[in-house]
């Protein structure tokens, strides 16, 4: 009974304790900081990714080659993006306008696509540093601005051996539009690929001081024309050389895109250009946070630049010629920038067996042999 008894007691005294001291309720989870939570959103939300083009998208050139990346880009990259553009963006104080809006309305990735949109590119990433900038062709860096280009002149040299071999009148012409490296490069990558197989070819050069103007393209194509240039190739944004060709019963190799649409029977091929896999790959590192500023110059044997779309004019045999010549590119096996190589005035700028360097390609201001002419000062 005693046993019972203290149980029994002791029962009530933890019944007591129990009800006295309950313990007090766990205090309620603290809200995370404004800043937290502002990070939070941002991580969840798609990155907004700006584009930023100086011709009008249309069916065929440069603008639409770009476009095309960022189309295969939002496929590849689905809900994680979303992307918007803005064409025929002039070069100089609009393209400054155009890419700080993009940045105020919060792209955090923007791609701007000509070569004279480098100086606004810069302005504007100095007063955004937490955005990330990515220009095309230019050579100007900064901690939130990186740089691409493609070895255009791949392309170029192996659309030269094209020529040179289909030429009847061992003249060719080509239309530019600024007598800056990027493009001297493929005029004298043409020149050099064409007297390869050719050694009697010329190249004459019109320009025409603009990226995209398909009256003064078409214009400078028939002059070429009228000089004796029974194949045309330009530099510029526009079909408007394809076409002239077309009209005039002669040939053409086409630049950025293929044109064939434009010169069924003229467009011999196209040295067409391919920007999807690196606009998926930049914006990736961007919402994983590896982005960095580089500097990328691809080529070839990156899939950047390709020589496609042959006509069924082209025989077999020049066809594998110029598709020998691409996979020797693409392989490191060749250089088309290899010595011996003499300006036409008879200076000579490289070696026999000598490449050249990267940095002396950026430096390109003269005409190879073979090119007709002098090399305007930049805007004449």
């Amino acid at each position: 009974m005693q046993i019972l008894r203290l149980t029994a007691v002791a029962a009530v005294s933890v019944l007591a304790v129990a009800c006295g001291r309950q313990e007090p309720p766990a205090p309620p989870k603290a809200e995370p900081k404004a800043e937290a939570k502002a990070e939070a959103t941002k991580k969840a939300e798609p990155l907004k990714v700006g584009f930023v083009y100086v011709s009008p998208i249309g069916d065929a050139g440069w603008t639409t080659q770009h476009n095309r990346g960022r189309e295969q880009m939002q496929a590849a990259l689905g809900d994680k993006v979303t992307t918007t553009f803005v064409e025929k963006v002039p070069e100089g104080a609009d393209a400054e306008r155009v890419i700080r809006d993009l940045a105020s309305q919060g792209h955090r990735l923007i791609f701007t696509t000509s070569f004279g949109f480098m100086n606004p590119t810069l302005k504007v990433a100095e007063e955004f540093p937490d955005v990330k900038f990515e220009h095309a062709t230019g050579y100007k860096r900064a901690a939130n601005v990186g740089t691409y280009n493609v070895r255009f002149y791949e392309g170029r040299y192996a659309a030269g051996l094209l020529a040179g071999k289909m030429t009847k009148t061992d003249t060719l012409g080509y239309v530019g539009a600024f007598p800056i490296p990027e493009v001297l490069q493929g005029i004298n990558a043409f020149t050099l690929g064409a007297r390869s197989v050719n050694p009697k070819v010329q190249v004459r050069v019109i320009w025409v001081n603009s990226w995209y103007d398909p009256g003064k393209e078409r214009d400078a194509a028939n002059a070429l024309i009228g000089q004796g240039a029974d194949i045309v190739t330009h530099h510029t944004d526009s079909s408007a050389v394809v076409a002239a060709a077309e009209e005039k019963g002669k040939m053409a190799i086409a630049y950025h895109s293929d044109m064939a649409r434009f010169g069924p029977k003229s467009q011999l091929a196209a040295v067409t250009h391919h920007w999807g896999e690196y606009y998926t790959r930049t914006a990736q590192s961007v919402l994983d946070g590896s982005w960095k500023p580089g500097n990328l110059w691809g080529g070839m044997k990156d899939g950047m630049i390709k020589v496609e779309a042959f006509n069924e004019s082209v025989p077999k045999d020049v066809v594998e010629l110029v598709n020998a010549k691409a996979a020797a590119i693409r392989a490191g096996e060749f250089h088309p920038f290899t010595g011996p190589i003499a300006t036409n005035d008879g200076r000579q700028v490289a070696a026999k067996d000598v490449a050249l360097t990267d940095e002396q390609l950026g430096q390109m201001d003269f005409y190879v042999q073979g090119v007709v002419g002098k090399v305007p000062a930049a805007g004449k």
